[in-house]
């Protein structure tokens, strides 16, 4: 359950990261509500996933899933720019994310 929990919880840190961006510096109120709301959820999973989770991995793979998620929304809801180097960090975050999951198991 704890993997789970941290799944959502990295979703929910992507959620964050993006509707900061949309927020316009937290000056329109319903992407900062979304912002605020996403903030306290991934943060609550995050403590439910490192109950039985050591943190190194937790935190890693918490970290990597919003890496992720931030950088697909960006490219597909706010129209960012796809580059060749962009594409190989991505490749090594998702590779990095499964190695500290193998690592973890």
């Amino acid at each position: 359950m704890a993997w789970i929990y941290l799944f959502i919880a990295g979703l929910f840190e992507s959620v964050w990261a993006v509707s900061m961006k949309q927020s316009d510096g937290f000056s329109r109120p319903w992407p900062t509500a979304v912002t605020l709301v996403a903030m306290l959820v991934s943060i609550v999973l995050l403590g439910l996933a490192m109950r039985s989770l050591p943190v190194g991995p937790a935190y890693a793979v918490w970290t990597g899933i919003g890496v992720v998620g931030a950088f697909l929304a960006g490219i597909f809801m706010l129209g960012e720019a796809v580059t060749p180097l962009k594409l190989i960090a991505f490749g090594m975050i998702v590779g990095g994310i499964a190695l500290m999951k193998l690592a973890s198991d």
